[in-house]
């Protein structure tokens, strides 16, 4: 296995195949370049994750530990995702702790037995039964009474949320790198869950919603969703798995942020929103997006840009990034903006602009911390906001 580090400049080097020159060239994780033995790799610019393809095993490990990365995907897309979705998860490697930390939750899940409840079936029928879908049987049978499109509702356990997980299951025990023991108890999981109806490829995952009724089920759910999200796996043209868990950790990092400052913010006054479309310029020629803009009234009260990048030794950020804060302030008629990073040295630092009302604050965030303080740094950001 080639294991790199995220952002490492010195790379791999190894001979390749054709056909795996050319996956590796269309994988988004890794750069491939020539070189005197063969080619090297190098991680792409801010990206994580695993492939194994066409006998290669290669993983760049982020920054950041892989349990803090997951819980970072997984409340960005929904902040249900709580701290303890992730916590105490013991296993090597990127792979493992996914596979671990899904199968932990699935087992709790299926403790009591499978969760059922009421799925809504379409079929046609010559008895009518539940509701009748008059659009289609207008479109099947014109002018015929029967037999009739009908809509009705069954109590069963072939739910979304059964699907989700025997489809999250099934995808991780085709993932290569996964302990054995982990392997059976996942192969356990799905054994419960044969009666419920496989996912078809490239189908969207099924919605469901959060409830009492299923609330044994929701730390399950949302690892499951993120494992089908973000993991993919197929079968090669020679015949070989091909799995891969890539993501872009600049996009992790603005999404957190977006929406743990948008949960933060939620009983405050006004209201959150994330990628704010602006003009820049008063013939509107200058467009943009703004990761987080809160407004009151209508109007544009705080911005925060999400900036993925490290300081310099001397704990120094980019300039041109508060002038792109200014700039955003400057339009919006804001007189505050932060500049958020991940991790720094130099703390909180708010910058006053010259012959001007606006103050731009540096806020870096330390991503080493358990989830529970990571966002409790975000929510001191916007408590701050209001002083």
């Amino acid at each position: 296995m080639i294991e790199l580090q995220e952002n490492a400049k010195s790379g791999h080097t190894l001979a390749l195949t054709p056909t795996q020159l050319a996956f590796l060239e269309k994988c988004d994780l890794v750069d491939v370049k020539p070189a005197r033995d063969g080619y090297r790799l190098v991680p792409k610019t801010k990206r994580v994750g695993a492939v194994h393809a066409h006998g290669l095993d290669i993983v760049v490990t982020p920054k950041v530990s892989i349990p803090r990365l997951l819980f970072m995907i997984g409340y960005a897309v929904n902040p249900g995702f709580r701290p303890e979705n992730i916590e105490g998860v013991q296993a090597d490697g990127l792979w493992g702790i996914v596979a671990e930390t899904l199968c932990r939750h699935a087992e709790r899940a299926l403790l009591n037995g499978v969760l059922t409840g009421y799925a809504t079936e379409h079929s046609t029928s010559t008895v009518i039964r539940g509701r009748i879908r008059v659009g289609d049987q207008i479109a099947a049978r014109p002018g015929r009474m029967l037999p009739v499109e009908i809509s009705h509702d069954e109590y069963t356990m072939d739910i979304p949320e059964n699907q989700i997980l025997r489809a999250a299951a099934r995808r991780m025990l085709a993932v290569p790198r996964i302990d054995e023991k982990v392997k059976r108890r996942l192969a356990h999981v799905e054994s419960q869950l044969l009666a419920i109806s496989p996912l078809r490829p490239g189908a969207p995952v099924p919605v469901w919603r959060p409830s009492r009724l299923n609330a044994r089920y929701q730390p399950a759910l949302r690892i499951a969703e993120l494992v089908l999200n973000t993991l993919s796996f197929e079968v090669g043209e020679d015949g070989l798995s091909i799995a891969t868990f890539v993501v872009n950790m600049e996009k992790v990092f603005e999404d957190f942020v977006t929406t743990a400052l948008t949960e933060a913010w939620s009983t405050s006054p006004g209201y959150t929103r994330g990628q704010y479309a602006a003009k820049l310029d008063t013939g509107g020629a200058i467009s943009t997006r703004i990761d987080v803009v809160h407004l009151v009234d209508g109007r544009p009260r705080f911005v925060v840009d999400a900036k993925y990048k490290r300081p310099s030794p001397r704990g120094n950020y980019p300039n041109a990034d508060l002038y792109q804060v200014l700039a955003y302030c400057t339009s919006l008629r804001v007189e505050r903006g932060w500049l958020v990073y991940p991790s720094g040295t130099a703390g909180v630092r708010p910058r006053r602009v010259l012959n001007s009302p606006i103050t731009i604050t540096e806020y870096p965030l330390n991503l080493d911390v358990p989830p529970r303080e990571l966002l409790e740094q975000i929510e001191e950001l916007a408590r701050s906001a209001w002083n």
